[in-house]
């Protein structure tokens, strides 16, 4: 069995669990929002 994460079915599961968090603790918005950036750059950067 391979699992391969690919970043058009990485987006929609990161989005959906972020938005539950948001909407269970509103104050998680900002670590959020950063962690999603680290995790877009860091993968942004590994492909180069």
């Amino acid at each position: 069995m391979t699992i391969t994460i690919s970043s058009g079915h990485l987006a929609p599961v990161i989005s959906l669990v972020a938005g539950v968090a948001i909407l269970l603790a509103p104050r998680l918005l900002n670590y959020i929002v950063a962690a999603y950036l680290i995790v877009i750059g860091v993968l942004g950067i590994m492909h180069f």
